[in-house]
Formats: C-alpha cells, sequence, structure tokens
C-alpha cells in the first residue's frame, strides 16, 4: 500500500510540475497570418486568451477523431479564455472543405496550403497540438491524438486556464 502512494505521488508530481515547462524554457509562439474560413486568422487576435494551435490534414484518420473533442473543449472553456485554432495543412482547400463537411468544427479554422507555419512551428507528425499561454508562449505539445488522453489534456487546459 506504501509503495502505490509513493508511486502515486512521484506520478503527481512529474504530472503537474513536469507537464509544464519552466519559465526560462518556455518559447514564444511563432506568430502567423493565414486566410480562414470566414476571415484571415493570426496568432495576435487572441493574444491575451489561451490557445489550443492544431495542425491537420483531410487523410489524418487521429484528426477525425480529435475534432469533436477540440468541439467540447472549445464549448466548455472558450468563456474561461480559451480558443481553440485548427490550421489545415492541405495543399488543396477543397479537401480540407470536404472534410469539415463531414467533421464540422465550432471552432477557428485556418488554411496553411504551403506548410511555412507548420514548418515554423517545427511540425514532427499529425495531428500536431500546441497549448499557448495568454502571453503568447508554448507550454505544452503533443504529436497525434489517443481519446485515451483526452483526460489529461483537458487537465493540462484547465490548470493554464487556472480553473
Amino acid at each position: 500500500m506504501r509503495l502505490k502512494r509513493v508511486t502515486y505521488l512521484i506520478f503527481m508530481l512529474v504530472f503537474l510540475n513536469g507537464s509544464m515547462l519552466a519559465a526560462d524554457e518556455r518559447q514564444t509562439a511563432p506568430d502567423f497570418s493565414l486566410e480562414g474560413r470566414d476571415a484571415s486568422v493570426s496568432l495576435q487576435q487572441f493574444k491575451g486568451n489561451v490557445v489550443l494551435l492544431d495542425f491537420w490534414a483531410s487523410w489524418c484518420i487521429p484528426c477525425r477523431a480529435s475534432f469533436p473533442w477540440m468541439n467540447e473543449i472549445q464549448k466548455k472553456y472558450k468563456s474561461h479564455g480559451l480558443e481553440v485554432i485548427a490550421v489545415s495543412v492541405d495543399k488543396d482547400p477543397a479537401l480540407a472543405e470536404a472534410f469539415l463537411s463531414k467533421v464540422p468544427a465550432d471552432f477557428t479554422i485556418a488554411f496553411d496550403p504551403a506548410g511555412d507555419v507548420a514548418a515554423e512551428y517545427g511540425l514532427k507528425g499529425m495531428p500536431a497540438s500546441y497549448l499557448i499561454d495568454k502571453q503568447g508562449h508554448i507550454l505544452k505539445s503533443h504529436i497525434g491524438f489517443l481519446t485515451s488522453e483526452m483526460e489529461k489534456r483537458e487537465l493540462e487546459i484547465k490548470a493554464i486556464l487556472k480553473i
């Protein structure tokens, strides 16, 4: 029993303290300006909010699972200052629109067909997400999407929102 308690405490210390970067390790999120579904989208326009920046593509199977979760997260935490921005890296925006007709998005969508913004963020896989604080620092990043990690990711968001 004591070993379980010690293991749990170590896990919580690593999870709570190790999941966020130290202040001197924080990287400023590169700003961008991209075409969006309704208007141009820039990271700067969301400064002062916590941003979940997600890179996706129409061919990405895990993206189909991440969109409903991001819809839910946006709905739950928008009033607390969360903004979800999903950036398509499809070279043909029509492919992204076809995806969105099947998998709706209740959050901001932008298009990066040349992949320039994805390159600035050092994209290594799909989907890739970056959790950005109100000051514009990247606090956490994830590659891929597993439904088994949804609760952990939501806790990270709540911790940054301080709720």
